[in-house]
């Protein structure tokens, strides 16, 4: 029997929520050479959700840059995805970025010489301090949300405004068990 028939054999026998309609079979790899034997390294998910995440955040930096943000780097980016607008203490952005508190502390520092966020006193102790964006940092967060849209608008554009969302929408309830175990530390 082929390796198809058996498949398809295996997906008759399986429970309904692995078999449902709106899943797609996973493409089944033969071996075809020796050098074959290697390949799934360069043709697995997660290799190409790097790829694409590599492409598209080079092309939210360059529009950045297009906006006259040059110094703009992809670590600047991470600290802001994590800050929250009233503010946020370095320890929770280190651990939002999985970073050391002292990578993070250093990342903060930059962000402050090029004006995007501040150190301001805690509101809940005055002991802490918490890192909040700038008037300036506030407009950079903006230029950075029309960069993501036009990145994501120009990714649909290739690939097709369903297949994107299809892509965010398994990727965010891929991502939601992640959160929730990181949540739990």
């Amino acid at each position: 029997m082929g390796i198809k028939k058996e498949v398809v054999q295996l997906l008759r026998r399986a429970p309904a929520r692995l078999t449902s309609t709106k899943q797609v079979p996973v493409k089944m790899r033969a071996t075809k050479s020796p050098r074959d034997v290697d390949s799934w390294r360069h043709d697995n998910v997660g290799r190409l959700m790097n790829s694409a995440i590599r492409r598209f955040e080079a092309r939210v930096l360059e529009i950045m840059k297009d906006a006259g943000y040059r110094d703009t780097r992809i670590s600047h980016v991470n600290l802001t995805r994590n800050l929250d607008r009233p503010g946020t203490r370095v320890t929770e952005l280190a651990k939002r970025s999985a970073m050391t508190k002292q990578a993070m502390g250093e990342l903060v520092d930059q962000c402050v010489l090029m004006g995007l966020v501040e150190r301001v006193p805690d509101p809940a102790d005055g002991r802490a301090r918490t890192v909040r964006f700038t008037k300036a940092g506030l407009e950079w967060l903006d230029a950075f949300r029309k960069a993501v849209d036009q990145a994501e608008l120009e990714m649909g554009d290739e690939i097709g405004q369903p297949r994107l969302e299809s892509i965010r929408v398994g990727l965010a309830k891929y991502a939601v068990r992640h959160d929730s175990l990181r949540q739990a530390d």
